[in-house]
């Protein structure tokens, strides 16, 4: 098969590693790809976002299956455009792609399907926006209302906090994405990621996974796409897992498929736990970033054929295989991540480190230059071990993050703390 995956960042990485170890991938291509994806992909130079340049590069390129990494390209209608030029494609369309899109779209169809989530409302105006702030007290959650890369949602432990998120939201600080903002009830517990694969009709669970959202050690600091992650997650017991799909993912897939856009691709369930109830925090249309590369390290080439299955409707043939072990991902960012960086440092190092199929440095955010890796983002490196325990992982994986010699680097120290 010649495969084709859009995107750049460690997601992509990690799909990438995962897809060609299958003996079914005759030719792998990831466009744009990255410094590290180039040492197994072909990376041409594409515009993601435009779906009928996609198609035609596929077309041209014998292309068997297209995989969509993130989710801006799923927001343009890039998997509708593909799938019109006859493709067979991994990734929802741009209607379905709305669960991630819109954030009032999800609370929508949440409360169409009865999926148990926080309390809501939408605002448009500013003032009206702060009234209800200052009615319903802090804390509380202030969420852009579209795709803000990750950004758009602040968690605001006083009101002073939130009425700056909302000032922020309407001035424009992301864009198109905050003319419309939600609001919602602060809700307490633990939270965790569950990934599903869907065909339409079928739901098929394929792992679950922790993420470290907060900047620094402890859970400190602002929040960030994610500083590190493991798989699986205690917390995401098979009896929890059972309830999420029974009460949240299948009432929202058949609430989909009512509405004439069945959903098709991986749905990231992001979830709350608390006293062994889950309630849905968001959903995504894609595979989280760096979720993906616990997942994959412990998937492995079986990847492609749940994928493969997916986005060919058989999803009723295929169910993932997963052995006894644990994977862990430290990210390192850029110093000043999330706030302002510096792209450009040089990373050294990488060259010596193993890669097997128990530890990999996947590339986030970098670029080859003169013979020399190039940091070229704020989350630049998801360094990646697998272990018969969590703690085995986590040892391997700062032995690793020990090894990279990056002093314009940094990372959190305590990734897997809470299963610990």
């Amino acid at each position: 098969m010649n495969i084709l995956i859009l995107g750049s960042g460690g997601r992509e990485h990690a799909l990438a590693w995962a897809v060609q170890q299958n003996p079914k991938c005759d030719r792998l291509i990831v466009a744009p790809g990255n410094a590290g994806i180039a040492a197994i992909a072909e990376c041409p130079a594409l515009d993601i976002l435009d779906g009928d340049a996609v198609a035609a590069f596929a077309a041209d390129n014998a292309v068997d299956l297209v995989i969509i990494g993130p989710e801006a390209p799923l927001e343009a209608g890039v998997a509708d455009a593909c799938r019109n030029a006859g493709l067979s494609v991994f990734g929802p369309s741009q209607a379905a792609a709305e669960l991630e899109a819109s954030k009032s779209f999800t609370k929508a169809i949440c409360d169409a399907a009865g999926a148990p989530t926080a309390a809501w409302a939408r605002f448009s105006e500013l003032d009206a926006a702060k009234t209800h702030v200052d009615a319903a007290g802090a804390p509380i959650v202030i969420k852009a209302d579209g795709l803000a890369a990750g950004k758009g949602v602040t968690v605001a432990m006083d009101i002073a906090t939130a009425h700056a998120a909302l000032e922020d939201c309407f001035g424009g600080a992301h864009g198109g994405a905050g003319a419309e903002v939600v609001i919602e009830e602060f809700m307490t517990g633990e939270e965790a990621s569950f990934f599903v694969l869907v065909d339409g009709e079928v739901c098929l669970p394929i792992g679950t996974a922790q993420d470290h959202k907060r900047a620094y050690d402890g859970d400190e600091g602002p929040n960030t796409g994610g500083m590190g992650a493991y798989a699986p997650a205690p917390i995401l017991t098979e009896a929890l897992q059972a309830d999420v799909m029974a009460q949240i993912v299948r009432p929202t897939m058949a609430e989909m498929v009512r509405r004439g856009t069945p959903y098709q691709g991986v749905l990231y369930v992001g979830l709350m736990i608390e006293d062994g109830r889950a309630r849905l925090v968001e959903y995504n249309c894609r595979f989280g970033d760096p979720e993906t590369q616990v997942l994959m390290m412990r998937l492995g080439a079986q990847a492609l054929d749940l994928i493969q299955a997916a986005a060919e409707g058989r999803l009723g043939e295929v169910s993932p295989s997963f052995a006894s072990d644990h994977a862990l991902t430290v990210v390192m960012a850029a110093e000043g991540y999330p706030g302002a960086y510096e792209k450009g440092s040089e990373i050294r190092g990488l060259e010596a480190l193993p890669e097997s199929s128990t530890q990999v440095v996947f590339h986030a955010g970098t670029k080859a230059e003169g013979g020399k890796i190039l940091a070229d983002g704020g989350r630049v490196l998801g360094v990646t071990a697998r272990g018969a325990t969590l703690a085995e992982a986590q040892r391997a994986a700062y032995a690793m993050v020990d090894a990279i010699d990056w002093p314009e680097g940094f990372c959190r120290r305590d990734i897997g703390w809470r299963a610990l």
